[in-house]
C-alpha cells in the first residue's frame, strides 16, 4: 500500500513563502522522479517542478527562480520551497511520485498521488 502525505499548504500574502513537504510511504522498490504538480480553478493540472534520483531538476518556465525542489532519498521525501509568491500561484499541489512498488509477488511501476494540499496566495 503506497501513501504520499504532503503538507505545509496554507495562505499567504503575495511576496511570501511557503514550504511544502511530502513523504512517500509504502513498499518501493526504487524511486525514480519526485515532483509537485498544481491545478488552478478552471485550469489543466500542470508540473511545476520535478527532481531525479540523482538531482537533476526540472522547473515550469513560470517558477524558475523562485520555486526550489529538493528530495531526501532516505526517507522518500519531497520538498517545494516557494519564494515571491504570487497570487497565480494560488492552486491545490500534488505531490507526484514516479516508482516501483511490490504489490505481493507482482513489482508495479507508475505514479504515486498525494492528495493535494491548498496554496493561497492573495492579500
Amino acid at each position: 500500500q503506497v501513501q504520499l502525505v504532503e503538507s505545509g499548504g496554507g495562505l499567504v500574502q503575495p511576496g511570501g513563502s511557503l514550504r511544502l513537504s511530502c513523504v512517500a510511504s509504502g513498499r518501493f522498490l526504487s524511486i525514480i522522479t519526485m515532483g509537485w504538480y498544481r491545478r488552478a480553478p478552471g485550469k489543466e493540472r500542470e508540473l511545476v517542478a520535478s527532481i531525479t534520483r540523482l538531482g537533476s531538476t526540472n522547473y515550469a518556465d513560470s517558477v524558475k527562480g523562485r520555486f526550489t525542489i529538493s528530495r531526501d532519498n532516505a526517507k522518500n521525501a519531497v520538498y517545494l520551497q516557494m519564494n515571491s509568491l504570487k497570487p497565480e500561484d494560488t492552486a491545490v499541489y500534488y505531490c507526484n511520485v514516479n516508482g516501483t512498488v511490490r504489490a505481493g509477488t507482482t513489482l508495479l511501476t507508475g505514479d504515486y498521488w498525494g492528495q493535494g494540499t491548498q496554496v493561497a496566495v492573495s492579500s
